[in-house]
Order: C-alpha cells, then sequence, then structure tokens
C-alpha cells in the first residue's frame, strides 16, 4: 500500500506544482528576479523533502558546518538510488541544480523545474554529449549556481561504490571551484534493494569538508579523483 501511495501521490503533487510554475512566470515578468530565484528554491526543495518523507524514511546529516556559506561549489557524491537527488537538494539546504542523463527532458513538468534551477543534461551514449554537459556545466558555474555530479555515473544500487570517472572533475577544476564531498549510505534501501517497491529506510548523509581545486599541481590535479573518492568512501560500511 505505500508503494502504491507514494507513486500516485508523486503524480498528483507534480500535478500540483503546476501553479507554482506559473508564480515564478509571473515574478519574472515584474522583474522580481531575487524573489523569484527564492521561491524556485523553497517550492522545488519542499516538493522533494515531502516525497522523500512519504517513503517513511528517516535521514541524518552529518556535517552542516561543512557546507560554504555564498560560495558557488561542486558537490560531488557516490550514488546509490533514484532517492539521491531528492536527498542531496532537500537536505543541503542551498540553491543548486545537478548534471542528469538527457532521458529526463522527456519528463514533464519535472524537466520546466529543472530548467529553473539549473540543472545541466548529459547524453552519455556519446563523447562528445559527455563532454558538451561538462562544457555547459562549468558555463552553470561560472555564473554563479553551485551543481551536484555522481562520478560514478550511474546508480550503484547497494553500499558499493563503483569507480569514479576522472573526466567528471573537470567540472570543478577547469572553473577552479571548490569540490564538497558526500556520502550517501542507505539510500539503495527504500526503492533499488525492493525491486522498485517503496520501503521505509534509515539513511545517512555525510558532508565533508571543502577541497580546494585551485593552485594544485598537475600531480594535485590527478590524484583529486582518487582523494575525493577516499574521502566518500570513508563515510561507508566496511571502510
Amino acid at each position: 500500500m505505500r508503494t502504491i501511495y507514494w507513486y500516485v501521490s508523486f503524480v498528483f503533487t507534480l500535478i500540483g506544482t503546476i501553479p507554482k510554475l506559473n508564480k515564478v512566470k509571473r515574478l519574472e515578468k515584474q522583474g522580481k528576479l531575487e524573489e523569484r530565484d527564492a521561491y524556485i528554491h523553497k517550492a522545488s526543495t519542499k516538493w522533494m523533502l515531502d516525497n522523500i518523507r512519504r517513503s517513511g524514511s528517516t535521514v541524518e546529516v552529518i556535517g552542516t558546518e561543512n557546507l560554504p556559506k555564498d560560495e558557488t561549489v561542486v558537490f560531488i557524491s557516490n550514488h546509490q538510488g533514484n532517492f539521491d537527488i531528492p536527498l542531496l537538494m532537500s537536505y543541503i539546504d542551498m540553491p543548486k541544480g545537478f548534471i542528469s542523463k538527457i532521458e529526463a527532458k522527456k519528463i514533464p513538468i519535472i524537466v520546466q523545474w529543472m530548467e529553473l534551477i539549473h540543472c545541466v543534461f548529459m547524453d552519455r551514449s556519446t563523447l562528445k554529449g559527455s563532454a558538451g554537459a561538462i562544457i555547459e556545466g562549468i558555463k552553470v558555474l561560472k555564473a554563479g549556481h553551485s551543481l551536484i555530479i555522481f562520478p560514478e555515473g550511474t546508480r550503484s544500487r547497494g553500499d558499493q561504490m563503483g569507480e569514479f570517472k576522472h573526466a567528471s572533475f573537470k567540472l570543478a577544476t577547469k572553473p577552479g571551484v571548490p569540490i564538497v564531498p558526500v556520502t550517501i549510505d542507505g539510500s539503495y534501501k527504500v526503492m533499488e534493494q525492493n525491486h522498485n517497491k517503496i520501503r521505509p529506510a534509515h539513511i545517512k548523509l555525510t558532508i565533508h569538508p571543502v577541497v580546494t581545486t585551485k593552485g594544485l599541481s598537475k600531480d594535485e590535479l590527478e590524484a583529486l579523483p582518487d582523494q575525493v573518492a577516499a574521502t566518500i568512501a570513508s563515510a561507508l560500511p566496511n571502510n
């Protein structure tokens, strides 16, 4: 019953955000851009947070003191399941978008919100598509909008971390934007572990200290992906 309730609520509450999209347009027409941006963050965050709560899951957040204030950053996280984006978007309370697979552009309403929060769509089927998304992401960062990226590229569906794609770190190193490593522990237990049925789980979100990317030597840049991966893995079970 929880699964049916969750999926039905997902659809109806998503449709319920349409008036909020209209409000965003009104604020933009009125030139109230700061008010518009604040409203986008509040409305999108609340919808994602409600989806997590309806799953019956609990979330423990560690390391909020490591979040930088008023600074554009790249959040780099492991990727366990479909609930990772709602988790990071709602429990890390600062405006940000994320690098998403291009297939998400086909989802009505959601794609409009994704565009509003400055998400970047990546076509992983070609190297050109992946490289193009990194270039677009760098532009977004230079415009002052933080981003989330999952260097594994796909969900691990468990507590074992996949290999990090080193090229994804160019998103942060090219513009010299700080990295905030984040560990997600337990999100796969909500859906993936149960063959897409929704089950309550306890999820731990660990926010690690900021890693600078400016002024690094060539050797330091080459070691950076493994360094960040080790930091993220350190907060997972059996590490």
